[in-house]
């Protein structure tokens, strides 16, 4: 089976040139510092949901240790998420090719027998499964959730940290072991040509000579020296280099140049989701393209008050009152009431976890730390546990902590760039906070109660 060149096992199967160490090691250094990036802006993403607000925000419950690095979540600056899960999802979708093109470079390892040689191989293996089932699952998961398709079992944010974790962990140990070879195959091959061919016989080393003669200088037949500047291989034989290559179609620059267009392509087609001169752009972001209507309502949302389930019944002026819970007990307030207290304006833009986000908008409405005030917390405001009118489709629960709720920016919205609310954007009310998740800037606000959660 192993020498049978039909048979994947055997590695004479694999026959591709452009296979070998520096192309490989060009494309793990490029993950190695892209994925080191997706896992922080991952992690930041994570905190910005202030998890620890439990059980309302929680979703990856039993997470102990993993929990080491949350904090409570900043104000300031107020792009700040906008900016972390923009580069998080933008990045991500970027890198696709690039780890694509990785695991094609490796991928005869994976039928390498025997499957282990010994203890040590077979933890290698067991952490390239790790490494390569890990990277495929976060990145399948993440690029679902940006499309809003929610096929897999379970909460997104809890299979996704967990996840990251698992990939994360397999992929330091990969790269502690990989990047020193990584580095030293690309000194080794800085010079080689970049077209790859066929194994030939050795040239002699007198450029002059007519025919096959003597070297002028002795030369070992062995495996060239590490630290030969001119040497086309590295010191040491390759298993990723065909011992039977086919004729070679393109240069390994070249393939890398197709790997980087790839790239080049799939950010341009998603990164104006967070721009509104580029959002047309956008053809791979769910968000891309104009917003919903023009005038001062127009601009994207990620679910309509119809699929939210909201009945404009409830919602009327006559129906609707905001309930408000504290220290000193629970007030209920109308609309027209709530355009009689004090109106502050915010510039903000809406930031979601699926990468996209609006401009700055300006916001008009009621301070949140003055309706803390209104139920008994003159001074430091508390937490706040809001409760939305919506039915499915997301978050009808959230909570913001209590430095988000004493910030002047943040409200309870009832106009945004000088009109009422449409009910796709909130109407009656709606919260918007600076630097919070879209998640946490709930729509359709039924009920406040501040006080510790």
């Amino acid at each position: 089976m192993r020498d049978d060149p039909r048979l994947p096992f055997s590695p004479r199967f694999w026959r591709s040139p452009l296979r070998g160490p520096w192309f490989t090691s060009v494309l793990g250094l490029v993950l190695l510092v892209g994925i080191t990036v997706l896992f922080v802006t991952g992690l930041v993403s994570y905190a910005a949901y202030n998890p620890d607000l439990s059980p309302v925000n929680d979703k990856t419950p039993g997470k102990g240790l993993l929990g080491f690095y949350l904090f409570a979540w900043p104000t300031h600056p107020y792009w700040l998420y906008r900016l972390t899960q923009g580069v998080h999802v933008t990045l991500g979708i970027t890198l696709v090719p690039v780890l694509l093109a990785k695991l094609w470079s490796v991928v005869p390892r994976l039928f390498a027998l025997p499957p282990a040689r010994s203890l040590t191989h077979a933890l290698e293996r067991l952490s390239l499964l790790l490494l390569v089932g890990g990277g495929l699952f976060e990145f399948v998961t993440g690029i679902l959730n940006v499309q809003l398709d929610y096929v897999f079992p379970g909460s997104f944010y809890v299979l996704h940290f967990y996840g990251a974790w698992v990939f994360f962990s397999a992929f330091v140990a990969h790269a502690v072991l990989k990047t020193p070879m990584a580095l030293r195959n690309l000194r080794q091959a800085r010079d080689e040509p970049s077209e790859p061919v066929p194994p030939a016989p050795a040239e002699p080393n007198d450029p002059a000579s007519p025919g096959p003669a003597e070297p002028s200088e002795p030369v070992s037949p062995g495996p060239a020296e590490p630290n030969d500047p001119v040497s086309p291989a590295p010191a040491e034989p390759s298993d990723l280099v065909s011992p039977a290559p086919a004729e070679p179609t393109v240069s390994r620059r070249g393939a890398l140049w197709f790997v980087g267009g790839g790239s080049l392509l799939l950010l341009l087609t998603t990164v104006g989701q967070s721009f509104d001169g580029l959002r047309r752009l956008a053809l791979l972001a769910p968000h891309g393209g104009a917003g919903p209507g023009t005038g001062p309502n127009g601009f994207q949302i990620n679910k309509t008050a119809a699929y939210a389930g909201i009945d404009p019944a409830e919602t009327s002026e006559e129906a609707w009152r905001l309930v408000v819970t504290g220290r000193t007990g629970t007030i209920r307030l109308s609309r027209a009431q709530l355009t009689e207290l004090p109106q502050h304006s915010a510039a903000l833009p809406i930031a979601c976890v699926e990468g996209w986000s609006t401009s700055d908008q300006w916001w008009r409405g009621v301070r949140l730390r003055d309706l803390a005030a209104l139920v008994g917390y003159d001074g430091d405001p508390p937490d706040v546990f809001v409760e939305s009118l919506q039915r499915h489709g997301g978050f009808r629960r959230a909570a913001l902590r209590a430095n988000q709720v004493a910030d002047p920016r943040s409200l309870l919205a009832l106009y945004v760039n000088g009109e009422e609310l449409s009910p796709d954007h909130g109407h009656p009310a709606r919260i918007i906070v600076p630097a919070a998740p879209g998640v946490l800037n709930t729509k359709w606000v039924a009920r406040l109660t501040f006080g510790d959660l």
